[in-house]
């Protein structure tokens, strides 16, 4: 065996003694010869990311630890999440860090405990659903150009909901936005996503169902992963996109949805147009419609001079004059044409324009009307079934808003063809208290 002493207590004549370096680089040789790379599980007992990029990390467990370096590998624990005290799975191979004697396991890939089923999950269930056609481009539903309405689902209070609506608005502000509530992350959460798609198809008014949340680990993402909102966004008649986490990240709603946007953000910058660019688009429209009309009267007119300047006309000024009296009809009946034409384009955009302003809440607001919700949920209340007394409510008005109680809830009679008569309920004094339980004690 190398270096084994010999019984004498000197050395013999030919032999020298080992030097550390040497020493270290022997039992590098015989690690490295010895063990094939292999996976390795442990708990992260310390974690040090360097500037360089690479990780310098101790694995443990109940009784044992070792030391790890993982090369380049800091933007993987970065997405991962990775911290101490998690249990990870570190395929690589043993060595010797020879400079400092330290035996050490370097990493080549690295996964949370648990990752690696995911990921097998991941790609059964796509080769499932890919196998039945819920991929195929051939049933996706177009996005229309311009949604009106826009039904949102995730989480009212995640950074998500909030960026795309933002963006939404202030590209197209007489956009309304319908939002769905349904938690992201979790148990039970990809069931209450497929609830919320489902819900939006049975009470329609939407154009366009937008699904989304932020960016995450596989772990939080997961319900986008699952077959029972895979199928659910299958069946949906309304578009669907799905804007799920990351540019970087892709999940079994991507692939079903019929559109797919890599943020929350680029879901809005997709979906919705400038109302700015439109309009200039008309404006500009408009004007080459305008030029054109112009054009094919000054072409008209060239013709005409060119035929007078002929040898018909030299010869014969009767047919000359016959001549110019047909091209003055069919200039004039084609410059009619023209203009008629021109004239019923600019209607028709200006009518568009109308229906563009038409859809401004603050035009319709500055009339004296009034947007009723609940304060902190924000749902709309449309009537008197939606009110009860002493609930308070926020009146949304042209230049601000009031949080107000309800003193009293009175519900218009019908009249002869039908419709409330709500002028009684306009000029009506404020009832009292007495009146008001006097009122509520004669409803059946």
């Amino acid at each position: 065996m190398w270096g084994e002493p010999e019984q004498s207590s000197g050395l013999a004549a030919d032999e020298r003694p080992w030097t550390v370096s040497e020493l270290n680089d022997a039992v590098r040789t015989i690690l490295e010869g010895s063990f094939r790379p292999f996976w390795l599980t442990g708990e992260v007992g310390s974690y040090n990311p360097y500037r360089s990029g690479h990780v310098y990390l101790t694995l443990k467990d109940a009784a044992s630890q070792v030391r790890a370096v993982f090369f380049s590998g800091s933007e993987v624990c970065r997405k991962l999440g990775l911290k101490v005290g998690d249990q990870i799975e570190a395929f690589g191979s043993l060595s010797l860090y020879t400079q400092r004697g330290d035996f050490q396991f370097y990493i080549k890939k690295l996964q949370l405990c648990g990752v690696g089923d995911l990921h097998r999950q991941f790609a059964i269930l796509k080769e499932k659903l890919a196998a039945e056609g819920m991929f195929d481009p051939a049933h996706k539903k177009p996005v229309p150009f311009l949604p009106r309405r826009i039904g949102v689902i995730s989480s009212p209070m995640g950074a998500a909901v909030k960026d795309f609506m933002k963006i939404a608005l202030a590209r197209f502000p007489n956009l309304e936005i319908r939002l769905c509530p349904a938690p992201v992350q979790g148990k039970g959460a990809a069931e209450k996503l497929a609830r919320a798609v489902r819900f939006f198809n049975r009470a329609g008014g939407v154009d366009v169902i937008v699904l989304t949340r932020g960016g995450g680990s596989m772990e939080d993402l997961w319900p986008f992963n699952e077959e029972v909102l895979a199928r659910a966004i299958y069946a949906s008649k309304i578009p669907v996109v799905s804007a799920v986490g990351h540019e970087i990240d892709f999940t079994i709603s991507d692939f079903v949805a019929d559109m797919r946007a890599p943020t929350p953000s680029g879901a809005a910058e997709q979906l919705i147009p400038e109302k700015r660019v439109l309009l200039d688009s008309l404006d500009d429209l408009k004007a080459r419609m305008n030029t054109a009309a112009a054009y094919a009267v000054e072409r008209s007119a060239g013709r005409l001079a060119h035929v007078m300047g002929s040898k018909v006309f030299r010869d014969s000024m009767r047919l000359a004059l016959e001549r110019m009296q047909r091209v003055d009809m069919l200039m004039q009946s084609a410059s009619a044409a023209l203009l008629r034409r021109a004239d019923a384009a600019t209607h028709r955009l200006e009518r568009v324009r109308a229906e563009f302003d038409a859809y401004d809440p603050f035009r319709i607001l500055k009339r004296g009307y009034v947007y009723l919700a609940e304060p902190g949920t924000g749902r709309q209340i449309t009537g008197v079934g939606g009110l009860r007394t002493g609930q308070r409510v926020r009146a949304i008005l042209a230049d601000g808003a009031a949080d107000l109680d309800v003193r009293s809830v009175r519900e218009a009679e019908a009249s002869e063809n039908g419709r409330r008569d709500l002028l009684p309920l306009i000029t009506a004094k404020p009832e009292s208290a007495n009146e008001q339980n006097q009122r509520e004690r004669n409803v059946p």
